[in-house]
């Protein structure tokens, strides 16, 4: 039974005199380090907080993109719009997240947004549903559309009177695609390569302390298939859905990766150090000592939770990778070398990282539900994981995994795992997805009930209809309740959560409204109801005197305390 009185002591309201204050903490979706205002006492924030008042939206199958009182958008980007004289922004934005050009300055800057996937239908004119066998039918003029609209945009964005805009033709936006040449960061090649072709399946991401961007391959096996081995160890390639491969002869080895990509230039590399799996983000924290530890969790049922550490400062090469054991509270090392196991199975390091999954499983890690996005709780300190979903073992609704490291040390090999929320129709939300903390500590949530059980009679999805952006406060009358602010369009999926430096604009992609739709003639959505009707997935910015609101620890001069 859901008690929000325990809930608001389990996230650790009573503790904001122990702030976690580390010298970086900027992940998928959580721009921000906590301020001096966490110093203030409870009694102060209360006193502060407690006259405000979230109206919860109600679910919704509308098609329209509704937000609670206090809350306005407007439309940044959106599929098809020119960024420069060569490129458009892509198809099926995802993960969003801005650097100001200069700290002082948080209204300028640059934004990156993933583009995970195409839909044929939208993006290369193939119908594929009027085909028994349709990879028979395509053309590579249509293969080279797909690939060109996934990948990811960098665009300049300046806010003026309000609203935010891209700078047209600025030097500094490009595309990065499933074209774009990429190095592999490592020193031996893979599929006989140490440089391969694009990147595709972006899902979620982050940014590192040196301000550059990461980018996650989660569905990789869609475009150019997988290679599975059997108990001899012998291979066979498996197809992919989208048939890429019939044109390009690329190794699936080649994806899986968690990519870097520097907006000064757009090079771009993949950290073979972190494995190969469904990324869903990479969330880095910086140590003392400038080591880094990313996280990341992989987005299939039965998957795993992973941690590198890394032996050198600033590295996501040198270093080693480690999976969650959440029964016994262990991170086990994916190491070839120390682990005889792993020798037995596998050739070199190389092949471990190539084949994680398998290597993971062979140590006894932990089967998780759909792990996908990954925060570290900014006054805590503790790991908070989404679970998605996992139908297979009866769980429709996800939930929110709470791992605390031993001694709050994020290097630490030991740590406790524990339930943090439960999604459920008692809670209001189903199937957690992208998370993101504010600039004062409040949790915020999108939802990714796929579009196939969405607003179905016969399925437990429906009290929830459309997809939905909650927020989850950590001060006054309201804390610890789950409250929905933002209501998806029709198909749509919220994601790519991420707040300005200054906490007045919340980033946000709408991805695949009108998924379903199967004419063009007669689209399930119109969002954003432009003149032609396509529905086209876009990034808005959500302003508003209530997200100033919920931000205002972060602007509280230090006299006031």
């Amino acid at each position: 039974m859901y008690n929000r009185r325990r809930f608001i002591s389990f996230i650790g309201k009573a503790s904001l005199g122990a702030a976690v204050m580390p010298p970086f903490l900027s992940s998928c979706g959580n721009t921000s380090t906590p301020s001096e205002a966490f110093k203030q006492t409870d009694r102060e924030i209360l006193k502060r907080l407690k006259k405000l008042v979230i109206e919860s939206l109600n679910p919704s199958d509308k098609d329209a993109l509704l937000l609670t009182k206090g809350l306005n958008y407007h439309t940044v980007i959106k599929w098809g719009d020119k960024i420069s004289n060569d490129d458009t922004f892509g198809f099926n934005n995802d993960f969003t997240c801005f650097i100001p050009l200069n700290k002082n300055n948080p209204k300028d800057g640059l934004l990156w947004v993933n583009h995970e996937y195409p839909n044929p239908l939208f993006v290369s004119g193939f119908n594929y549903r009027q085909y028994e066998n349709p990879k028979e039918y395509r053309t590579i003029e249509q293969v080279d559309k797909e690939m060109y609209s996934v990948g990811g945009s960098i665009v300049r964005v300046k806010e003026e009177n309000g609203e935010w805009k891209v700078v047209q033709n600025d030097p500094l936006n490009r595309r990065i695609t499933a074209h774009t040449p990429i190095e592999l960061n490592w020193d031996s090649p893979i599929k006989g390569k140490s440089t391969v072709i694009g990147t595709h399946s972006n899902c979620s991401g982050g940014i590192t302390p040196w301000n550059t961007f990461l980018t996650c391959e989660e569905n990789y096996h869609s475009c150019f298939g997988e290679t599975i081995y059997d108990e001899n160890n012998v291979p066979t390639k498996v197809p992919s859905r989208y048939g890429w491969e019939v044109y390009y002869d690329y190794p699936p080895e080649h994806y899986g990766w968690v990519v870097e990509v520097d907006p000064k230039n757009g090079s771009a590399q993949k950290h073979i150090a972190l494995g190969r799996f469904a990324h869903e983000c990479c969330t880095l924290y910086e140590l003392e000592d400038k080591r880094i530890v990313a996280y990341s969790g992989d987005d299939k049922a039965d998957e795993h939770l992973y941690k590198f550490v890394s032996s050198v400062p600033g590295s996501l090469k040198e270093g080693t990778l480690y999976v969650a054991d959440t029964i016994n509270g262990k991170w086990l090392a994916l190491d070839w070398d120390s682990q005889p196991p792993l020798r037995e199975k596998f050739k070199d390091q190389t092949e471990v990282l190539v084949r994680v999954r398998e290597a993971a499983k062979i140590l006894g890690a932990t089967e998780l539900n759909r792990p996908e996005d990954i925060e570290i709780d900014p006054i805590t300190g503790h790991v908070l994981v989404s679970l998605t979903n996992n139908t297979s073992k009866n769980d429709y609704h996800g939930s929110i995994l709470k791992v605390e490291e031993t001694d709050g040390k994020f290097d630490s090999l030991t740590f406790k795992a524990s339930n943090y929320l439960a999604g459920g129709e008692e809670n209001g939300f189903s199937c957690p997805d992208n998370l993101a903390f504010d600039l004062s500590g409040n949790l915020w949530i999108t939802s990714d009930i796929s579009g196939s059980a969405m607003n179905r009679g016969d399925q437990p999805y429906l009290p929830f209809k459309n997809n939905s952006l909650f927020v989850v406060p950590r001060y006054g009358e309201d804390a610890g309740k789950v409250i929905r602010v933002v209501s998806a369009p029709r198909d749509a999926e919220l994601t790519g959560p991420w707040f300005s430096p200054d906490g007045k604009t919340l980033f946000l992609s709408v991805q695949h409204p009108g998924e379903l739709t199967t004419d063009l003639e007669n689209p399930t959505s119109k969002w954003p109801f432009d003149d032609d009707g396509i529905p086209k997935p876009a990034v808005v910015a959500i302003t508003g005197d209530l997200i100033e609101k919920m931000n205002k620890l972060s602007q509280i001069e230090s006299q006031d305390g």
